[in-house]
């Protein structure tokens, strides 16, 4: 039971604090995806027979930490995936960089293009064919001698969009190496954390504020006492 770190649940949905490492879909490696995890989680919790529903709504990265949400239900996946394509679901991220941004708050806004060899993402200029736009917010939050936490609000949804656009401006996330860090973190992941998401419940009509606590390590606990 203790792979699983639930934070919220109700009918419809449950959200979970994944671990860096764990992969939201199946891929190639053919490692468990955490969402056959969470059914393994819910079968045992409620002794349910047969099938198990656990829905994908949205994704993280690999390397990444933080809230996830799933549906249990058919009912609950359309309705968040309503609310996910008409921008009703506000996600926030801590991200700890290398490097402070120039300017303590901002928005930032590029045109991001996916090379699917590398999967990996790249600023480009606007109307290059197959890019995307790309915004977010930003703000410096808690500093470290060596470090940075930025608070991230992104208002579009791109493939490694805060990785690419912070790298960008020279706050390349701590651990990144694919976007030009100097070094790996010692377990794989990359200074990124899904911290909060807040949205209406499709279902009961009622606010969900939902908080992730950060990765059990020294630094990030360091930030989290800090802010």
């Amino acid at each position: 039971m203790a792979e699983v770190e639930v934070l919220y649940e109700d009918n419809h949905l449950i959200a979970v604090n994944k671990r860096a490492g764990d992969i939201t879909q199946g891929d190639r490696t053919g490692d468990e995806p955490l969402p056959e995890k969470v059914k393994r989680w819910i079968k045992v919790k409620y002794d349910k027979p047969g099938n198990v529903f656990c829905g994908v709504i949205h994704r993280l990265d690999r390397p990444t930490s933080g809230l996830v949400i799933f549906a249990k239900t058919s009912k609950g996946l359309s309705r968040m995936n309503a609310l996910f394509q008409k921008k009703e679901v506000n996600k926030t991220y801590w991200a700890i960089v290398e490097k402070a941004p120039d300017v303590e708050s901002g928005t930032l806004v590029n045109h991001l293009k996916k090379n699917e060899k590398r999967n990996k993402s790249g600023v480009v200029k606007e109307g290059t064919q197959g890019a995307k736009r790309a915004e977010l917010d930003y703000k410096v939050i808690a500093k470290s001698d060596r470090y940075t936490l930025l608070e991230v609000d992104p208002k579009t949804g791109r493939h490694h969009q805060i990785r690419t656009q912070l790298a960008h401006i020279g706050c390349i996330i701590k651990g990144d190496l694919k976007y030009g860090a100097k070094r790996s973190n010692k377990d794989g992941s990359i200074s990124l954390h899904a911290r909060k998401v807040q949205f209406v419940h499709p279902v009961k009509k009622e606010p969900v504020n939902i908080t992730a606590p950060v990765p059990d390590d020294k630094l990030w606990k360091l930030f989290e006492q800090m802010v």
